[in-house]
């Protein structure tokens, strides 16, 4: 079912989207298992096109870990509101992956320059299981509020 919008919304361009990814740090990002969804609060990084994320010392039979396991397509939602008038959303589906040994440095300096709580690395236990992802960004959209605040 295609939204009903109310004309004071305006489509973001890519740039736009890119721009908010680079800046906001934070979202919702979506996960499904036959038929299941799960969503979890996350704060990211976001580098050439990919949206990076950790999860940080969860229990073997984590759910969350299962479903991240079980979710080749993901979806995440980032947004801003700032007031009544103020807003902007961006939605980004694409393939979910756990990170190579090899892509470390690029999702450690990805949340360092844009995640809320880019310490992690610096402040984790060392004993902490870390575990890295990848979300690929191959269909990014977004809204914002048009009208004055």
């Amino acid at each position: 079912m295609t939204p009903a919008f109310t004309g004071q919304e305006k489509a973001l361009s890519r740039e736009e989207c890119d721009e908010h990814l680079r800046e906001q740090g934070t979202g919702v990002l979506s996960l499904a298992s036959d038929g299941e969804a799960y969503s979890v609060p996350i704060s990211f990084g976001y580098a050439d096109d990919v949206v990076y994320f950790v999860f940080l010392g969860y229990a073997a039979d984590s759910e969350k870990a299962r479903f991240a396991e079980a979710t080749d397509r993901a979806c995440l939602v980032s947004y801003d509101v700032s007031g009544k008038f103020g807003w902007e959303s961006i939605v980004v589906r694409g393939p979910l992956r756990e990170v190579d040994d090899d892509e470390w440095d690029e999702l450690v300096d990805a949340i360092e320059d844009n995640a809320w709580y880019p310490s992690l690395f610096s402040e984790a236990d060392p004993q902490s299981q870390l575990r890295g992802f990848a979300l690929s960004t191959e269909d990014v959209s977004g809204l914002a509020d048009q009208r004055e605040s």
